[in-house]
């Protein structure tokens, strides 16, 4: 006879195990709703004890301590920046104007030279020798050239006394013309050949510094040689071009017709003003790839500080504004709807004032409005300070200055003492509960504070 399982009971142990698992679910949901209850509890109370500790350190009511300053009243000059390169005045090769041998060369590279010193010397036994040739032509043609003069005047006479013949005398004329011609002649010949004598004499053209020999003694020379014997740069005065951006043409034209414009050339470290010049020249046209105008300005350059070929920094003086209204720029601040400086009234309390400024640079900042001459304004504390807060004005010698190097930091006595306990009990938990050897320093430490057994 087969088995056959009763089916009530086996739908009532299945209601019965559904029901608890009904009972765990309920159970774990509120343990668990219990527990985030807590959770959010404890946090919150975290919260606000942090906040009431963060109160308590740093009370509201303490004014905000700042640095202030005055507006100052002077006369601020407007300038304008750019970049540019040295140039000289004046760049000469120097060429050998006739062909010959080298035989001296009398200048030093890199020397300073003068305008008329010889700098080197072409073998001039030829043009000697030709310039000779040339005297001696021109001797020859005029004793010619007397004894026609005494043939002219026997014919006059004689035509005079209808001795002789009139045309014989007016052709004597001729003769005595042609033979003055060719006397001039010789005498330009002459002009020409001391002047090829003179060029074997190489002179320098300009006053300025002699660059690097491109040609040693001993070589011949040669008018076309392209190299020639040395480049003279005049370095006194100098020159440097620059270039402005082509919406400062009219300002520039500007301040130019009312007299001429100085000019700073900055060192290397982009501050110090190493020359101050001249504008001399502006160029006609702007040029349509960069958008920028050229400019030419000179300099005196006594102590030789521009080179040319250097590129540097320079600033143009356009304008000088009379009686403006000076800040530091750190006292200009930025927000939302433009610039504001904090002003501090006569009850100690800040109020943040929005301000034009016309031009600033990295120390100072021009104010067209806003501010006035007797206004002061917050220069440093910005951090906890807020329109409207009361503040404290410091001394400039309070001024928080940065560490060039870090320093070793250095604890209270009690808190050195508290952790060198803490220090001390966890090396002797460390000490009891290690297996292997304890360290020499622990050993000498115990050894010294027991007792030695009996």
């Amino acid at each position: 006879m087969l088995f056959k399982p009763d089916l009530d009971t086996a739908k009532t142990a299945g209601k019965s195990v559904a029901r608890s698992v009904a009972r765990r679910i309920v159970s774990i949901t509120l343990t668990l709703a219990i527990l985030g209850g807590l959770g959010y509890v404890g946090w919150t109370a975290l919260q606000q004890k942090q906040t009431a500790s963060r109160g308590a350190g740093m009370p509201r009511d303490l004014p905000v301590p700042v640095l202030a300053a005055t507006p100052r009243v002077q006369d601020v000059p407007v300038y304008l920046d750019g970049v540019g390169s040295v140039r000289a005045l004046n760049n000469v090769v120097v060429r050998a104007q006739v062909d010959g041998k080298l035989i001296s060369v009398n200048f030093t590279e890199g020397q300073d030279v003068k305008k008329g010193d010889v700098l080197g010397e072409i073998d001039p036994v030829i043009y000697k020798a030709q310039y000779d040739q040339a005297v001696a032509k021109k001797a020859q043609d005029e004793a010619q050239l007397a004894n026609m003069r005494l043939d002219l005047a026997r014919y006059q006479q004689l035509a005079a006394s209808n001795a002789g013949s009139k045309q014989q005398a007016d052709t004597q004329r001729a003769v005595v013309a042609q033979q003055e011609a060719l006397v001039n002649a010789d005498q330009a010949a002459i002009d020409n050949m001391q002047a090829m004598l003179g060029y074997t004499k190489i002179i320098a053209p300009l006053s300025g510094r002699a660059g690097l020999r491109q040609v040693d003694q001993g070589n011949i020379i040669r008018a076309s040689d392209a190299t020639g014997l040395v480049i003279i740069t005049q370095l006194q005065p100098i020159a440097v071009q620059f270039s402005l951006p082509q919406q400062q043409i009219v300002r520039v034209n500007a301040a130019s017709a009312t007299g001429a414009l100085a000019v700073d050339v900055f060192g290397n470290d982009g501050v110090t003003v190493v020359d101050t010049g001249t504008l001399k020249g502006i160029d006609n046209q702007v040029d349509p790839t960069t958008g920028t105008l050229k400019l030419k300005a000179e300099f005196p350059n006594a102590n030789f500080q521009l080179w040319p070929g250097q590129f540097v920094n320079i600033r143009l003086k356009v304008e000088t504004l009379a009686k403006a209204i000076v800040v530091p720029t750190s006292a200009v601040q930025r927000g939302p709807v433009g610039t504001f400086s904090y002003v501090i009234g006569a009850d100690g309390i800040a109020t943040a004032k929005p301000v034009v400024v016309t031009q600033q640079n990295e120390t100072d900042a021009v104010i067209a409005s806003g501010l006035s001459s007797s206004d002061r304004v917050v220069t440093t504390g910005f951090a906890n300070l807020s329109d409207g807060a009361k503040v404290f004005i410091g001394r400039d010698d309070q001024t928080p200055s940065a560490d060039l190097a870090p320093r070793k930091r250095t604890r209270a006595p009690d808190a050195a003492s508290k952790d060198g306990e803490r220090r001390g009990k966890k090396g002797e938990g460390d000490q009891k509960g290690q297996t292997g050897p304890a360290p020499a320093e622990g050993i000498a430490k115990s050894g010294s504070g027991a007792k030695s057994p009996p």
